[in-house]
């Protein structure tokens, strides 16, 4: 018999690629979405709209982290052995606006989700999604498992209270329940609003003539990305350990936004300060000014380690928006020597 996963947030980015992941491996899997008045399955709708694969064993079911009983009766319907929780508010500048609804899903949705998953009648193996951005003002560069937290945003401090909740659930009782914590990661499935896919989608439409100008906040902030796909790979790795743990995923390289741009506009031989232009309104009230991953934990214990380096990912991301755009990737991406530091 097959296994069964539920996933929270399986609409977003990372919920996507797991549910491709698991249905690689013969999972059974189930969604947990939002009910809205507009669908917001784009990322998902290829796996189970697929003429080809009428049987594709993905269910979805309507619930959200902010209700107790939608979480206990869709695990209690599922009997899921694997739950990866990805739901949450997770942008970092929007939690600044919606300090409460954040620490509402991101924050006690965990703990709701826990809950459910602690009254369970059968054993089921626990994933909390959490993020680089808890390590916030870091004590130490790279920041690894043990790195003392300093959140600086409502999403951090909330992320930090979910995987100190798991860490809770884990000891007092004996759950197997483990947290990644996981550097920014990012793909053509990252929300537009997010900076990286800001500067790809910029970039094709300033190509494709629907604008002239991008608006960017702070130049220098310096972050660890990674290419999205693997990072789910080590998420399912997590609930395959004898015994569960809390892990680091990153590349352990770091570059600035600076940088992303410099490498986006070059790709496509524009000169980005022609383009960019930075917008006071997109400054955080308190700011994280560099995060790199110390993943040595996760492949020495995982076998995992990051393999798309940062100019294939920047590409990657492009190559995809410049087709969205309606324009031939191949007709703009030229060779651009590496980045400048910074």
């Amino acid at each position: 018999m097959s296994k069964k996963a539920l996933i929270t947030g399986i609409t977003g980015q990372d919920g996507s690629y797991l549910a491709e992941l698991l249905l690689g491996k013969g999972y059974e899997v189930h969604g947990l979405i939002r009910r809205s008045s507009s669908f917001s399955t784009g990322r998902i709708d290829h796996l189970y709209r697929d003429p080809h694969q009428p049987d594709v064993p993905l269910h979805l079911y309507y619930g959200d982290l902010s209700d107790s009983s939608s979480l206990i009766n869709t695990l209690n319907t599922i009997r899921p052995d694997e739950v990866y929780n990805l739901g949450a508010q997770s942008h970092v500048k929007v939690s600044f606006e919606m300090p409460e609804f954040t620490a509402d899903t991101t924050g006690m949705g965990n703990l709701r989700l826990l809950e459910a998953v602690r009254h369970a009648d059968w054993p089921i193996r626990f994933y909390q999604a959490g993020s680089s951005e808890m390590f916030g003002k870091a004590r130490e560069t790279p920041q690894r498992e043990t790195t003392p937290f300093y959140p600086r945003s409502p999403y951090g401090v909330s992320k930090v209270f979910a995987h100190w909740m798991t860490i809770q659930y884990r000891e007092a009782y004996g759950l197997f329940a483990a947290n990644g914590i996981l550097f920014n990661h990012e793909s053509p499935r990252r929300g537009r609003t997010f900076v990286t896919r800001k500067v790809t989608r910029g970039v094709a439409d300033i190509l494709a003539g629907r604008e002239t100008t991008l608006y960017l906040g702070n130049l220098d902030a310096r972050r660890d990305w990674g290419y999205a796909p693997e990072y789910v790979e080590a998420m399912w790795g997590m609930l395959q350990q004898p015994a569960p743990d809390d892990f680091v995923i990153a590349t352990g390289e770091m570059h600035s936004v600076r940088q992303f741009v410099e490498v986006a506009f070059g790709q496509v031989g524009l000169d980005w300060q022609a383009h960019v232009e930075i917008d006071p309104r997109y400054f955080r009230p308190t700011e994280v000014d560099e995060l790199c991953g110390d993943a040595s934990k996760a492949a020495e214990k995982l076998g995992w380690r990051a393999r798309v380096g940062f100019r294939e990912l920047v590409r990657i991301m492009l190559e995809s928006d410049l087709a969205a755009a309606g324009l031939d990737p191949a007709a703009f991406l030229v060779n651009q020597p590496s980045p400048t530091a910074g």
